[in-house]
């Protein structure tokens, strides 16, 4: 029997000892009504509300909200960018169990109307972020479920044996889900702090003028564990215009690392739902569930696009995926830091010593410096230089036989004239002969990001090879 706002505001008294209780009416959310709930008004203002189990069932759920509730300290709220509710107390309702907490403002949207851009969907993907970096030692502290990607994946795998074992899942659900629990790659994931199982219900809002909806609240507390993300994502399969925002939010506002897999498993453990209302209504020898659940799946098996639970590769391989993560570095990201040689005070004897450790050919270096200069100052030299090029000089002698000691006589010297613009590539000293490039027509950051992109696809085909 349903019992009135009345009796359960009276009983708030008995949970907070010198309450006085002013007002009742009732809790129009949260409940889904498997509660009997109010809310009381005390002569303080405040509201609290106030929820009584009437099974077993509810009553585990209430008591599993309560040890959650008290394991969020002062400093884990203060991690929150919303508020959580206040656990104020418990106490008895007739012959069942009922808990007392802070009551919160706010008004709530069903996932399908929630509206894409900025506003309630990238609000609630930054909330879902910031509880999922919680730190696990509020989990843990309070000996709450922790489970890592191995044990996620046994009790789904676990779920769909009981499932399956009803005889009322579809072939093709079953094969479904069997295959996405064989793929390793889609449960390579960090476990995080999660409420087990958010609902687009769970998120209160409030206006912003300027921003929309904002998160300012979140309710059904009673799953706090360390666990999959993903399981906080799965309802946003019922609501197609926002789901985009929510992940691209969430990726944005997360310090998590990017689980590629993520979206596919939120989608499974959706799928899945179905599964568990199966299993508890078998458990329950309830046939009126067990056949809603059945025509569900049967639904859910119907509506199914071909393709599988499988991640998608996120990594298209090859040089231009490369090239699409050097086009998000920031302009100024090129001279953030010179790792280029800052002086031309060197010899190339300094570094490539002979095989005793001495210099090698320190004679020949000078000789071609020599030469240089005397380009420069004698025509003649030049003419010189041109009616011999055909024999080899004694320098040219000398480095094949450094080259050859270094195994690189089969070689050949690459040309790296065309990257002059990257990094470490600006002329030495004492170049016999200048390349000088002519002045491109580019802006100084799409000739930065054209020499790059030469510079990266030259490293990709040598080491392939």
């Amino acid at each position: 029997m349903a019992r009135s706002s009345f009796t359960l505001a009276a009983a708030v008294t008995a949970a907070l000892p010198g309450a006085e209780v002013v007002g009742a009416r009732a809790l129009t959310s949260d409940g889904d009504g498997r509660f009997d709930s109010a809310v009381a008004t005390l002569a303080d203002g405040r509201e609290l509300a106030i929820r009584a189990a009437d099974d077993d069932a509810t009553a585990r759920e209430l008591a599993e909200e309560s040890l959650a509730l008290r394991a969020l300290t002062a400093g884990a709220r203060e991690m929150l960018p919303f508020r959580a509710p206040v656990y104020i107390g418990e106490t008895r309702v007739g012959q069942g169990s009922a808990l007392v907490t802070e009551l919160l403002p706010g008004f709530q949207v069903d996932a399908a109307d929630i509206p894409a851009g900025r506003g309630a969907a990238t609000s609630i993907g930054a909330a879902t972020a910031a509880l999922h970096a919680l730190p696990v030692s509020v989990v843990r502290s309070a000996g709450l479920s922790m489970r890592d990607a191995a044990g996620v994946r046994r009790d789904i795998e676990d779920l769909i044996d009981r499932a399956t074992a009803t005889g009322r899942v579809p072939a093709r659900l079953a094969v479904r889900w069997r295959g996405a629990t064989a793929d390793d790659d889609l449960w390579r994931f960090e476990s995080a702090v999660t409420l087990g199982g958010l609902q687009a219900g769970s998120f209160l809002f409030e206006d912003d003028p300027d921003d929309g909806p904002q998160v300012i609240g979140v309710l059904g507390w009673r799953g706090l564990s360390v666990g999959d993300p993903a399981e906080d994502l799965g309802w946003l399969s019922g609501a197609p215009d926002a789901a985009d925002d929510v992940y691209t939010a969430y990726a944005a506002t997360s310090s998590r690392a990017t689980d590629d897999a993520l979206r596919v498993r939120a989608r499974l453990h959706a799928e899945l739902e179905f599964a568990r209302w199966l299993v508890h209504g078998a458990e329950q020898r309830r046939p009126d569930i067990v056949d809603d659940a059945a025509g569900l799946l049967e639904s859910l098996a119907d509506g199914l696009r071909t393709d599988d639970l499988r991640v998608a590769a996120a990594y298209t391989g090859g040089v231009d995926s490369a090239l699409d993560v050097l086009d998000r570095v920031p302009d100024t990201a090129a001279t953030a830091i010179d790792t280029s040689m800052q002086t031309d005070a060197y010899r190339a004897s300094d570094l490539w010593p002979g095989e005793d450790g001495t210099d090698v050919d320190s004679d020949s270096t000078d000789a071609g410096g020599d030469a240089a200069e005397d380009d420069v100052t004698d025509g003649s030299a030049t003419d010189d230089a041109s009616a011999e090029s055909d024999d080899e000089s004694p320098a040219e002698s000398e480095s094949s036989e450094v080259r050859e000691a270094h195994g690189l006589e089969e070689q050949e010297t690459q040309d790296l004239t065309e990257i002059s613009g990257v990094r470490g590539s600006t002329p030495g000293a004492r170049h016999v002969e200048q390349h000088v490039q002519p002045e491109s027509d580019l802006a100084p950051e799409d000739e930065a990001q054209r020499a790059a992109r030469a510079a990266l696809q030259r490293w990709t085909n040598s080491s392939s090879e």
